[in-house]
C-alpha cells in the first residue's frame, strides 16, 4: 500500500480519498484550512497549494499526488497556473504520479460524443486555461520529468453535490415541488457523471501504471436531458412531479453585471444548448470501471436529500 496526497477536500477529493482508504492506502488531504473528512486513514494538513516548497513539505514522501482543487470559477486565469505549476514541481521532485481532475471545457463545442482523442480546441478563456494545464503537464511527462495523467468528466451529480452542478442546486426545489430552473435548453441531452465513479477513477489512475501519459474520461452513464433527469429523480424520490424551465438569457445577462460567477456561465452556455455527450469506453475497457446506472445514482441522491430534510418530500402549499 502507498501514500497518496490529495489537494482539495470537495466532493471529488473526498470521493477519491474514500476509494483510496478502502483499498488500504494512506491518504494525506491538503487544503488551505486543513479541513476534510474525518477518518483514521486520512491525515488532514493546512497548506497553500500554490507554494511548492510548503506543499512538498506537507506531502512528504508519497506515491501519487491528486489535483482535486476547485478555485473560484471567475478566478481560474489567476489561480490555476501557479497551482498547476506547483503540483508539477512537487510530483517531479517526489518521483510520484500527478493525477489531475480535469473537465471537458478544453474541447470546446463539438458535434459528437467527446473522446480523449479530440483536440483541445476551445476558444473560451476557461477552456484555454484547462487545455494549457494539460499541455504543460504532458510536455513535462514526455520530457521524462514527471508522470502525469488526467481524468475528465461531465457535470457532477451525487450525494451532497450542489455548487458544481445545476442538477444539484435544484434538488431541494424538486423535493419541495417547486419549479427547477436550468441553464440552456432543458430538452437536449447532457451527460452527468456520478461523483463516486470519479473517485474510483482517480484512485485507479493513481495506482495503475497504464494510466500515465494520457487523459481518461470517467465512466459516465448514457445522457438524459435535464428535464428527463429531473423527472426521473422525482419519481425515485417520491417527490411531486418535476416542473422544469430554462433560466431566461436576459436574466442571466443582468445577473452577470453584478455577479462574476454568473457572468462566467456565458462561456460554457453552449454545453447546455446542444447535445453534450462523452465517450468513456476507454477507461472502462482498461480499468474495468463501469458507470453507476443513473437510477441507482439518483436513488442515492434521493436518500441523501430525504435524510437531510427528515421527510420524503415537503408538501406543496
Amino acid at each position: 500500500m502507498g501514500t497518496h496526497v490529495i489537494v482539495g477536500a470537495g466532493s471529488v477529493g473526498t470521493a477519491t480519498a474514500q476509494s483510496l482508504v478502502d483499498q488500504g492506502h494512506e491518504v494525506v488531504m491538503v487544503t488551505r484550512s486543513g479541513s476534510g473528512p474525518v477518518h483514521p486513514g486520512i491525515r488532514r494538513v493546512a497548506c497553500d497549494a500554490t507554494d511548492a516548497v510548503a506543499l512538498s513539505a506537507a506531502a512528504g514522501c508519497h506515491d501519487a499526488l491528486y489535483n482535486c482543487a476547485n478555485p473560484p470559477y471567475h478566478r481560474w486565469t489567476e489561480l490555476w497556473p501557479p497551482m498547476a505549476a506547483a503540483l508539477l514541481d512537487v510530483a517531479a521532485d517526489a518521483d510520484s504520479v500527478l493525477v489531475t481532475m480535469g473537465n471537458l471545457y478544453g474541447y470546446g463545442p463539438v458535434d459528437h460524443p467527446m473522446t480523449e482523442d479530440d483536440p483541445l480546441a476551445a476558444a473560451g478563456t476557461k477552456g484555454r486555461v484547462r487545455a494549457a494545464m494539460w499541455s504543460d503537464a504532458l510536455a513535462a511527462h514526455q520530457a521524462g520529468r514527471v508522470r502525469v495523467t488526467e481524468a475528465r468528466a461531465s457535470d457532477f451529480y451525487g450525494p451532497g453535490v450542489v455548487e458544481t452542478s445545476f442538477f444539484g442546486r435544484n434538488v431541494d426545489r424538486l423535493m419541495q415541488g417547486r419549479k427547477a430552473y436550468v441553464l440552456g435548453d432543458p430538452d437536449v441531452p447532457h451527460a452527468a457523471t456520478y461523483v463516486p465513479d470519479v473517485g474510483k477513477t482517480l484512485a485507479a489512475l493513481g495506482t495503475d501504471d497504464r494510466a500515465p501519459g494520457r487523459p481518461w474520461h470517467v465512466p459516465t452513464a448514457p445522457a438524459l436531458t435535464q428535464r428527463q433527469m429531473a423527472i426521473r429523480f422525482c419519481q425515485i424520490a417520491g417527490a411531486p412531479p418535476a416542473r422544469v424551465g430554462a433560466l431566461p438569457s436576459t436574466l442571466l445577462r443582468v445577473a452577470g453585471l453584478f455577479s462574476p460567477k454568473v457572468r462566467e456561465l456565458q462561456e460554457t452556455r453552449y454545453q447546455f444548448e446542444r447535445p453534450f455527450l462523452l465517450d468513456s469506453t476507454a477507461c472502462t475497457a482498461t480499468f474495468g470501471i463501469t458507470a453507476t446506472p443513473l437510477d441507482e445514482g439518483l436513488g442515492v441522491v434521493a436518500e441523501y436529500a430525504i435524510d437531510a430534510t427528515g421527510k420524503s418530500a415537503v408538501p406543496v402549499g
